[in-house]
């Protein structure tokens, strides 16, 4: 059984993307969880905060580490939050060196952080789409780029246009997301770690020498300080996504519409059980589907970046029950976008 038609057994066939639903897995976000650990160890051996040995030894043996994920689920109900029962499962694991792992870390440390990991290969997978998509559509203009169609405005016919007109208002967004994409990416891809209340109080005068060794490890950018209660940067990164989905709805609509009139031609397009006859252009409606989806849960995103005072536990779950539907939706339009554009076997009139 499935809850959305991201993972659903057969409508994720239509809205869902195998690749990015990866990385919102369990066993990603655990794999993830564990590295942060493991560069939080290394660091503060490193920086004298726990003794070398300890660090040593966690870095030796925490690849062994697999949580109970059961007990994780329970603890999880009850605490608001995984981490608590994860890091008493792995200093249990860790033995006489277990009080060393986690020190002066909070949940929001560890679970922020393996978001941020997890969207990086995410954001990998989205910059090669982007071209991609771009490509196919330059393709297109130059199959039938000199074809003409009638313009529309107000769906009411106004005066003939090119199909390179038609084509050139599908391209010029995505290179600018392209660019919205590259922009963002150093405020989005940073680590987070501030400890209980995000000023590292714990660590004393090493905390920010063990954030520089773990943003290192990590590979991940180091902030100027903890962004815990500062969510701009996953709100910039949701209302980005919008921004994709939105340009590629337009795309559908307009196909869609194009479809109609009979002024596109799509090969492989979808069939009817009561009408064998009909051609339904379910790629370009699921573009239009996914666009206003994303349009709707960008308000959320800015909703939970009323954080409030040090940590809020509803915009945190807010954000929980909000991004992972985004991204796969934003993957899903980018792959039915370049399904539905390889599909075009005919557009506008010689």
């Amino acid at each position: 059984m499935s809850l959305t038609p991201f993972d659903h057994p057969w409508l994720s066939g239509l809205l869902g993307d195998d690749e990015v639903a990866a990385q919102f897995s369990a066993e990603a976000d655990h794999e993830e969880m564990v590295y942060f650990e493991e560069a939080l160890a290394a660091a503060e051996g490193a920086e004298g905060v726990i003794p070398a040995e300890a660090a040593e030894y966690i870095a030796d043996h925490i690849g062994g580490f697999g949580a109970d994920f059961e007990a994780l689920a329970k603890a999880c109900a009850r605490d608001g939050v995984v981490v608590p029962e994860f890091v008493r499962q792995l200093r249990e694991f860790m033995g006489p060196h277990g009080p060393y792992v986690h020190v002066g870390a909070t949940s929001q440390d560890v679970v922020d952080t393996s978001l941020i990991l997890r969207l990086r290969p995410v954001t990998g997978v989205f910059r090669e789409r982007l071209p991609a998509l771009d490509a196919a559509l330059a393709t297109l203009d130059t199959r039938f780029g000199a074809n003409t169609l009638m313009g529309r405005t107000r769906m009411q016919d106004a005066l003939p246009i090119r199909v390179a007109d038609k084509v050139a208002t599908w391209r010029g967004p995505l290179g600018r997301d392209l660019l919205r994409l590259d922009e963002l990416l150093p405020r989005l891809l940073v680590l987070q770690f501030g400890g209980a209340v995000g000023t590292l109080d714990k660590l004393g005068d090493k905390g920010r020498a063990v954030a520089a060794r773990m943003a290192e490890a990590l590979g991940l950018g180091l902030p100027e300080r903890s962004w815990h209660s500062q969510r701009d940067n996953l709100a910039e990164f949701a209302a980005w996504l919008a921004l994709v989905t939105g340009s590629l709805g337009k795309l559908g609509a307009d196909v869609a519409l194009l479809a109609q009139m009979g002024e596109i031609a799509l090969s492989g397009a979808g069939a009817s059980s009561a009408m064998p006859h009909k051609q339904n252009p379910v790629a370009a409606e699921v573009l239009v589907a996914l666009a206003r989806h994303n349009a709707a849960l960008v308000g959320s995103m800015h909703q939970a970046l009323v954080h409030e005072q040090e940590r809020s536990g509803a915009a945190w779950t807010l954000e929980w029950l909000t991004l992972p539907q985004m991204v796969a939706a934003t993957a899903a339009s980018l792959r039915t976008a370049l399904s539905l554009v390889a599909s075009i076997a005919g557009l506008g009139h010689a």
